[in-house]
């Protein structure tokens, strides 16, 4: 079973080192992509045995997310797990991906930060996991899942299993497109617990999306569209009160 760990990047200088000793320590190919860094996050990274997409423009975590699918589909992988580099995911957790990977009855396994005991859990900004909650509870209530972590960035993915997926979102709000489209093509999804790590609750989107309701909203239009977008695969329960305002 041949894996990548992919993990995008976007000026990540304090943390970029420490992430890729520790996945390193765990899985041998990976792939760094660089979203248009302008601190010194490229040239560290490139001092390690790792492939390295760079772009000098800033895209979006989707496009970076899109990008490693492309790799691992053309270097011909068989799950490719995708982490951040904010050491918010824990590279102690890639063997439990594997082993869930390893059982064969999964085509998504998506990591859970609200999967771990309570006593051990860090409480995450309010307006984060609220609008968390809020999106987790509208993909279940519309698709007929019961994820627990709509947003979790740490996952793996069967390779073969993302190629008849229509994925175009390139910003935060990638993970709104990629659960329907999940569903409509009836892959299998499984979680496991990570652990809930925040070292700067603080740390913004950027542009519009600081605002909560303006943040909320585009999530909520970007599920909407990839709802509609696959209308004649998906329950009638996906369907109901639609507000994507797509183009017809």
């Amino acid at each position: 079973m041949r894996t990548l760990v992919a993990i995008p990047v976007y000026n990540e200088e304090q943390y970029v080192q420490r992430v890729l000793d520790r996945v390193m320590e765990y899985a041998p190919n990976v792939l760094v992509i660089d979203d248009g860094s302008t601190d010194a996050t490229p040239a560290l990274a490139a001092s390690y045995p790792v492939d390295i997409v760079r772009r000098f423009k800033n895209g979006g975590y989707g496009r970076s997310m899109l990008e490693a699918f492309r790799w691992a589909t053309i270097e011909g992988y068989d799950w490719i797990i995708t982490m951040d580099c904010d050491e918010q995911h824990e590279p102690e957790s890639i063997p439990a991906f594997l082993e869930c990977a390893e059982r064969d009855d999964a085509d998504i396994i998506s990591g859970s930060r609200y999967l771990v005991p309570k006593s051990n859990a860090v409480v995450p900004p309010e307006n984060r996991r609220r609008i968390n909650m809020l999106i987790t509870e509208e993909i279940n209530d519309r698709l007929g899942l019961s994820i627990t972590d709509a947003f979790c960035g740490f996952k793996a993915y069967r390779v073969a299993a993302l190629a008849g997926l229509h994925l175009t979102e390139c910003g935060y709000a990638f993970p709104m497109q990629f659960w329907p489209e999940a569903f409509a093509a009836g892959l299998r999804i499984s979680e496991i617990p990570v652990s809930l790590i925040y070292h700067d609750p603080n740390r913004t989107f950027g542009g519009p999306l600081n605002d909560d309701n303006i943040r909320l909203a585009h999530y909520r239009t970007v599920l909407h569209c990839a709802l509609e977008r696959n209308a004649d695969r998906l329950p009638a329960t996906a369907l109901a009160d639609l507000t994507c305002g797509c183009p017809k």
